[in-house]
């Protein structure tokens, strides 16, 4: 069997460890513009996403129209496809677009104002509303293909 070490003996006390300090340079630092560049982006893509999916229901109530809807449960289910996958869409821009500042929203809290006050309204972090949108696109597009039949 082994013997114990001691926690008091000299034998046993650490090595002075050499620890590189903390840097805040340009590697390891994005600076504020090239946050806000990602997020213009970011919302560009959203963007031109929901004008696809305007163009998209757009075309499939054009074609409803013109050639008919023989297979009505096939129009309902791909329009509105399209039309909840730009009300989720228009949710996660809205969400992770950090242009709307919470102090300028006037103050119409009634009688709870006290209590509001109090708390802190940092909203949820980009990954959780992306995730939430992942979620959403996955039933609506599981009701979209069951209604297909």
């Amino acid at each position: 069997m082994p013997a114990k070490r001691n926690a008091a003996s000299p034998a046993s006390a650490p090595a002075a460890s050499t620890t590189a300090p903390l840097s805040s340079g340009p590697a390891t630092l994005k600076t504020n513009s090239s946050i806000t560049d990602i997020a213009i982006h970011r919302i560009l893509l959203l963007d031109a996403f929901m004008a696809f999916l305007v163009l998209v229901g757009g075309v499939q109530f054009l074609y409803c129209v013109v050639a008919g809807n023989y297979p009505f449960n096939a129009f309902l289910s791909g329009f509105s496809a399209a039309v909840g996958q730009f009300v989720l869409t228009a949710s996660l821009r809205m969400q992770t677009s950090d242009t709307g500042a919470t102090s300028s929203k006037p103050s119409s809290k009634g009688k709870n104002a006290r209590f509001a006050e109090d708390e802190q309204d940092t909203g949820i972090s980009h990954e959780r509303a992306f995730a939430d949108y992942i979620f959403g696109s996955l039933i609506l597009h599981f009701f979209c293909i069951n209604f297909i039949n």
